[in-house]
């Protein structure tokens, strides 16, 4: 596989991911969400869509470009898309953790696990591609941001 088509197919699956979160946020955004005590700092909804949107194209990008170097690391490009599934995987299930059971404690500690394997799919990514480890940095600070507000949230609404 040419290296535009890598990238594509992982920034197509990213974007699917992030269309079925979507689909479990949807209802709970206007219904449940606004019900909610939120910290001062929570940012307005119409921020997440966009913010979510760029993150998961700049994921894509830098797991098609680790994936586009896999015949000269072929065991660090396995272990970063390993790494790479799992998170994408953790990030949806957060999804249906917080929104879809309306349960932010139990997405609060599933979310800090999310946010360590980000971290370790950080790590291998830049040891084989320096772009793909940077690409993958404004998704680790953004998921630490949630974390902290997810955080907020568990603690208001206790």
């Amino acid at each position: 596989m040419q290296k535009i088509t890598r990238i594509l197919t992982v920034v197509v699956t990213c974007l699917c991911i992030g269309y079925f979160s979507g689909i479990i946020t949807r209802n709970s955004i206007e219904v449940w969400y606004p019900t909610l005590v939120k910290p001062g700092f929570n940012p307005p909804n119409w921020v997440f869509a966009p913010v979510w949107s760029t993150l998961f194209v700049m994921m894509g990008v830098a797991a098609g470009l680790v994936w586009n170097r896999i015949e000269s690391d072929r065991i660090n490009v396995r272990k970063g898309l390993q790494f790479f599934a799992i998170q994408l995987v953790l990030n949806f299930l957060w999804s249906y953790l917080f929104f879809g059971l309306h349960n932010p404690l139990l997405a609060l500690v599933e979310i800090v696990v999310l946010l360590l394997m980000i971290f370790e799919t950080y790590v291998v990514f830049k040891k084989v591609d320096k772009i793909a480890g940077m690409l993958l940095l404004p998704y680790l600070a953004w998921v630490g941001f949630a974390t902290v507000l997810n955080a907020a949230i568990f603690w208001l609404n206790r």
